[in-house]
Parts: structure tokens; C-alpha cells; sequence
């Protein structure tokens, strides 16, 4: 069972057929599907599932906390069912493609006082950019 599954479970999260079928298609470590692409793969499993339905679970995910979704440029938004571990992102700017990643250190100590402007800072999010091996071999 996947890590979603367990932390859908463990919340008491009513577990239909559709949704379960959209929290398998999130599972993985480096998962970051736009809703589109999380309905055409449902759609593989249970092909009656709809597009509102995904959407409608996609978005009980994030109101919970379990999925993240992350925009990091103007494409369509992307689901992170990695919520529960801190981490950044490291995104192609060509393909689009998007790596976790958990750099060392603290960002948050990284602001100096003076940069923070009477701030409470509560979260930071990093987003490094370049080009990944594929599209430079290419």
C-alpha cells in the first residue's frame, strides 16, 4: 500500500473506487502529475472515472494536506503527494520535469533579519531551475 494510502487510511478518509484509483496514481517519490495527466492514468484503472471527479478528490487532497500543489511556472498545476517531508524543487526549464530535492541547511536562516522586514517567516519555498540530462543530450 503506498504511503498516501496509509496516511488516507490513518485520517479515516472514505475510500471509494475513484478515489483510491487517484491516490495510486499519486503514489511515488517524485510524482508531480497536472490533473489531467492524474485523469487520463485513472482513467487506465477505471475507465468510468470523470474529470470532476478528479479534480474534486485532487483538490479534498490538498484542503487536507496530503498533496501539495505546486506551481512553479505558467504551465497547469501539479500534485505532490510528497506533503509530509520538507523539501524544494528542481525544475527543467525546457520539458517541464520536476525532481524533489532536500538540500542541506536551513533556507529560513538563510534571510538575514534585515531582508525579512518585520516578517514572521513561517515557510520557504525553493525552486532551482535548469536543464536536465534528456533535454541536454538532446
Amino acid at each position: 500500500m503506498s504511503d498516501l494510502l496509509e496516511r488516507l487510511r490513518g485520517r479515516g478518509w472514505r475510500m471509494t473506487a475513484q478515489r483510491r484509483v487517484v491516490a495510486e496514481v499519486l503514489d511515488g517519490d517524485h510524482v508531480h502529475l497536472t490533473a489531467d495527466e492524474v485523469h487520463a492514468r485513472a482513467v487506465e484503472r477505471l475507465p468510468e472515472i470523470s474529470r470532476a471527479t478528479v479534480y474534486n478528490t485532487l483538490g479534498e487532497l490538498v484542503t487536507l494536506g496530503e498533496v501539495l500543489e505546486v506551481s512553479t511556472d505558467r504551465r497547469a498545476k501539479r500534485y505532490d503527494p510528497n506533503a509530509h517531508r520538507p523539501h524544494h524543487h528542481l525544475v527543467c526549464a525546457q520539458c517541464g520535469a520536476i525532481r524533489d530535492v532536500h538540500p542541506t541547511g536551513n533556507p529560513l536562516a538563510d534571510l538575514p533579519a534585515t531582508e525579512r522586514f518585520g516578517f514572521t517567516i513561517s515557510d520557504v519555498e525553493v525552486t532551482y531551475r535548469g536543464v536536465c540530462p534528456n533535454c541536454a543530450a538532446a
